[in-house]
């Protein structure tokens, strides 16, 4: 088989999809090897290192066929097309088919991702599993019908669509005969599963019934969700299903009114502190994390404050931070810009929090015993979705219990019962 590379950048579902394609791509490598960047579009940033990785994959395999797609590649064609690296592009639908792969005589097959799929063109119903890793991400929605002043990627993505229950059902039983011990539900806006399916109920009744339809899985957990999704069904799923992590990275960005207005967010800031409010009562040991953007347009330092605060308020153990990065194309690029020098201390300052947050959390349990489900022989996850450095080494794919003796500012350090 010919030397096969996927290069993937941004969310978890890209992740899962460079699963998919890393199976297909053996069909379409040529004996120079097959090169696929799958790029992001989230910020300029993220298209500027996809750019880097395309120049970079060129010089190390001169002889290789480069394939680019992703959302950035399904917004903008022509731009990469346009690099005397690139061979192909293809779209985010089309880099999903079995035959995506295959040596193709045009320079770009990329077809309208606003356009209605046709009946059968399912992105999660005939795609086989991931297979030889504890945990697996299982991709249960993609697009958006959401329009963030700061997000390009509805236009990378398309219209929200949710994949059936029963073909979840079916993939989550084939990921857990292959050895997955842990599922991470993935969407572009999993709060939205089941808007577009009839009768089909939402996200809490259908993690409920996915737990109830794949009973030897040990641990369900969520990926990225709106705190507009966190509602009482969610809440209480929480509370009576031990197999859903006590894990909830949420999709905050700003502690400001004022900052979430101007994004087009559906949520305020008494929204998110109620949440998770309501979530810890229903779990007490539930971790946070969140999305913020640092230095959004026309934020104040009282804003930031803001922002500052919620955090402290909410205790979020492991955020997600990044400067604001103008993107081409939407609303907020045409706004009053922050200064580049105080989006980047601005994204200091809340790293810095978070990591004052994250010492906290791993002090506060130590002494404790917690179950880690072994990544490698030596490193896992917790419930929590903290890593724990395990000794002596253990067997990958088993859940250990272990004595959490210590930890070093990220993770923690613990010894196997």
């Amino acid at each position: 088989m010919s030397d096969i590379e996927v290069v993937t950048f941004g969310c978890r579902v890209n992740a899962w999809e460079a699963e998919v394609m890393r199976a297909h791509a053996a069909r379409g490598a040529d004996d120079g090897g097959l090169v696929v960047v799958n790029t992001c579009a989230v910020t300029a940033e993220a298209e500027r290192q996809a750019r880097q990785a395309i120049r970079r994959a060129r010089r190390a395999r001169p002889g290789a066929r480069i394939v680019v797609t992703g959302c950035a590649a399904q917004i903008d064609p022509a731009r990469y097309a346009a690099m005397p690296e690139v061979d192909t592009v293809v779209g985010n639908r089309e880099k999903l088919a079995p035959d995506a792969f295959a040596r193709r005589s045009g320079r770009a097959a990329v077809g309208d991702i606003m356009a209605p799929p046709a009946s059968d063109d399912n992105e999660g119903a005939a795609l086989p599993p991931p297979s030889g890793r504890a945990r697996a991400w299982l991709q249960a929605q993609t697009g958006c019908d959401h329009r963030c002043t700061f997000c390009i990627i509805p236009y990378g993505r398309g219209a929200g669509r949710s994949v059936p229950l029963g073909v979840l059902a079916a993939r989550a039983r084939a990921l857990v005969a292959q050895g997955a011990r842990e599922i991470v539900l993935t969407g572009i806006d999993i709060a939205s599963w089941g808007v577009d399916l009839p009768a089909a109920g939402g996200l809490a009744a259908m993690i409920r019934r996915l737990l109830a339809a794949v009973p030897a899985l040990p641990r369900l957990r969520l990926s990225s969700l709106d705190p507009a999704a966190a509602d009482p069904a969610l809440c209480a799923l929480f509370a009576d299903q031990p197999r859903l992590m006590p894990y909830l990275h949420l999709s905050m960005q700003s502690g400001s009114d004022m900052v979430l207005k101007r994004m087009k967010r559906r949520h305020r800031r008494a929204d998110a502190v109620a949440r998770c409010a309501a979530l810890r009562e229903a779990r007490p040991d539930i971790v946070f994390g969140a999305d913020f953007i640092a230095g959004f347009p026309t934020e104040t330092a009282a804003m930031h404050a803001e922002t500052r605060a919620l955090m402290r308020e909410c205790d979020i153990a492991l955020p997600h931070v990044f400067p604001y990065s103008p993107r081409a194309g939407t609303p907020a690029a045409r706004m009053p810009q922050v200064a580049a020098a105080v989006r980047k201390a601005r994204a200091a300052e809340l790293r810095d929090i978070g990591a004052g947050l994250r010492a906290r959390l791993l002090s506060r349990r130590l002494g404790g015993r917690a179950p880690v489900l072994m990544e490698t022989a030596t490193e896992g996850r917790t419930e929590h979705f903290v890593r724990a450095l395990v000794s002596p080494p253990q067997t990958p794919g088993r859940i250990v219990t272990a004595r959490l003796a210590g930890h070093d500012g990220e993770r923690w350090l613990a010894e196997a019962a």
